[in-house]
């Protein structure tokens, strides 16, 4: 299957793209970037599985939710599935798009055949001080200085530092957020919380999980993936030495290989 449509949802349009024949992984992106920054996994895995990318509302090529509308990432993915006549599939997210997959884990468990969680926000840990504010800088920079200036300096948060040393990876990091339109740092986001919050409910999730992190990422993500790692049952924890927060972009070679390891052994 190679093929690229938009999904109408309660509220916005749906960007997705798939690729590839056989298991199907959906492959859910961070905050501010979009489904492109999997194209080297799409690449290493479309010859072994049916791959799914979904710009999430409010990112890259999907519309921004609309106000008053209440929703949520886990039933947008829910229902592309059911488009797409998935029945169950390997979740993958990084950053916030691992929050999006352990809350569908938890709200379809039938639907997920297998988790990988990479550097995954976990809502109800407290964010270390230095990425706090270097979050609260970008959002008074979008509504002090315009959303080029808080992109500008939403890449200098220390999340992107280790993938910032490369120049090259860094201008590739730059042309992902381009397109941001900066919706979550200017309006009220009409998102439904999950209640209560994932953290509860870690011990419930029954999928084969493996949850991976940058060993140079932030603080706050190295004590989520330790709770993750520690609470979610039979969960496989994988440290990536040399990598930050934007572990696929960062190491694709490990995070590619591990991934086609978990498409093939998920029946």
């Amino acid at each position: 299957m190679n093929t690229e449509g938009r999904l109408p949802v309660g509220g916005a349009d749906l960007y997705y793209d798939v690729e590839g024949r056989g298991p199907a992984v959906v492959l859910v992106h961070g905050f501010s970037l979009d489904g492109r920054m999997w194209d080297e996994q799409v690449v290493a895995l479309r010859d072994v599985a049916t791959v799914v990318r979904c710009d999430l509302r409010g990112f890259g090529r999907s519309s921004e939710p609309s106000a008053g509308i209440p929703y949520t990432h886990s039933a947008d993915l829910l229902a592309l599935l059911d488009r797409l006549g998935i029945d169950s599939a390997v979740f993958v997210g990084l950053s916030m798009g691992g929050r999006v997959v352990l809350e569908t884990a938890l709200v379809a468990p039938e639907r997920v055949r297998g988790l990988v969680l990479l550097d995954s926000v976990l809502n109800g840990v407290e964010w270390d001080a230095a990425s706090e504010q270097g979050m609260k800088d970008a959002e008074r920079a979008a509504t002090a200085e315009g959303m080029s200036a808080a992109r500008a300096i939403w890449l200098r948060h220390p999340l992107f530092a280790p993938a910032c040393r490369d120049a090259q990876l860094a201008r590739r990091l730059a042309a992902l957020v381009e397109p941001y339109s900066g919706f979550h740092w200017t309006h009220e986001d009409p998102q439904a919380r999950t209640d209560p919050d994932p953290i509860a409910m870690l011990e419930q999730i029954g999928a084969p999980t493996t949850v991976v992190v940058g060993e140079l990422d932030v603080p706050c993500f190295l004590t989520m993936a330790d709770l993750l790692a520690r609470r979610i049952p039979g969960a496989q924890r994988i440290d990536v030495p040399d990598s930050g927060h934007i572990v696929n972009l960062e190491a694709p070679d490990t995070v590619n290989a591990l991934l086609r390891k978990s498409t093939l052994a998920q029946p």
